[in-house]
């Protein structure tokens, strides 16, 4: 199951709406077919995997890391491709909470006459299937954050010059995880300060660069800002807020091939974040990188709408006068801080990375 789950990895970024699979078929303790879900959702993992196994398929063990899919799509159910593969024995991680699926994968194979068994391994495929699975329960993507700051937790000196916070093998390891995600979202601040491409700017891998969300209320990013320069390039969206925009600023943005999405304003008069995680999961984005500012980082863990943080920390010190990687968040007891679960610590170069479920 380790196999499959590692497998499903290869196309986190790459398979939205659908879940990213994986799936190994075993047969006399050999290993006998690999399978993934190839980029846009098609084919799924197991039919990749059964179409190289072949009719050497027939009485294997096969481990998939979430429930075979039981309806009919623009391909048949992968329950009814095993079934007629003749599989003896399907191996389950999770099960699929789409409604579509929900049991009826696992109901097929078993009336077939399959053994099946489910929950092998089922926190790392939950990890793995993460952003599909909060899509079908609340309607929204994943959420990660992510940091990359000094050990005193601040993304820039006072003069605000961020260039660089932490190493090259890290940044590099920073392209990496915008190429596994769906969509990559920043404030207008840091859109307009940073002037990003936000980009996988790794050989070979511009393609696998997510989707540009930029939440700009006031529409207030230049023209001439790369992210709209080059937006025909790469998918880019900007959320700004409903009879609070120039007519012209909207016209050059969208003929410079800007997608514009109007949303209302909360309570404070700010774009309603909570509207916008919607309507990123009602466009069938299932996992999205936050990579700042620190005032969208805060606004975002304050509505519960942060799932993980990846944060990098470099070796250095920048003091109380830089730029706070999280803005205020009105916390005023100890009891009351956002506590979080470590999943994993590595080295990056001379930096570290730690990755966080926050609790809820």
């Amino acid at each position: 199951m380790q196999s499959a789950i590692n497998l499903a990895a290869r196309g986190l970024g790459l398979t939205w709406p659908n879940p990213a699979v994986g799936c190994v078929i075993v047969r006399d303790d050999k290993v006998i077919a690999r399978g993934w879900t190839q980029p846009g959702g098609r084919p799924h993992a197991e039919s990749e995997a059964l179409r190289r196994a072949g009719k050497k398929a027939g009485g294997s063990t096969v481990y998939v890391t979430l429930e075979p899919c039981a309806h009919q799509g623009t391909t048949p159910p992968c329950a009814k491709a095993l079934i007629d593969a003749n599989v003896r024995r399907v191996v389950i991680g999770i099960k699929d909470p789409d409604p579509r699926v929900n049991g009826a994968g696992i109901k097929m194979l078993q009336e077939a006459g399959i053994l099946v068994d489910v929950g092998i391994e089922k926190n790392d495929a939950k990890l793995i299937t993460g952003g599909f699975v909060k899509r079908q329960l609340e309607g929204r993507p994943l959420i990660t954050l992510k940091l990359a700051t000094s050990l005193d937790g601040r993304i820039a000196c006072h003069s605000g010059d961020s260039k660089w916070v932490t190493g090259e093998i890290a940044r590099k390891s920073g392209h990496l995880l915008r190429a596994n995600h769906d969509g990559i979202l920043v404030g207008a601040i840091t859109a307009a300060r940073d002037n990003p491409t936000l980009t996988c700017r790794l050989p070979g891998m511009l393609d696998s660069s997510p989707i540009r969300i930029i939440v700009d209320g006031g529409m207030r990013l230049p023209e001439t800002n790369n992210l709209v320069v080059d937006a025909k390039k790469i998918p880019t969206w900007i959320f700004i807020i409903k009879k609070r925009t120039s007519e012209n600023r909207k016209k050059a943005y969208a003929n410079a091939g800007v997608e514009i999405i109007e949303i209302d304003s909360d309570e404070e008069g700010n774009p309603n974040l909570l509207k916008v995680v919607t309507f990123l999961g009602s466009r069938g984005l299932t996992r999205v990188l936050v990579e700042g500012g620190g005032v969208i980082a805060a606004a975002l863990l304050k509505l519960g709408l942060v799932d993980e943080i990846f944060w990098y920390r470099a070796s250095k010190i920048i003091g109380g006068d830089g730029l706070p990687a999280i803005g205020g968040l009105g916390i005023e007891k100890m009891r009351s801080a956002q506590c979080l679960e470590k999943i994993s610590f590595d080295y990056v170069g001379d930096d570290i990375v730690e990755r966080y479920r926050l609790v809820i």
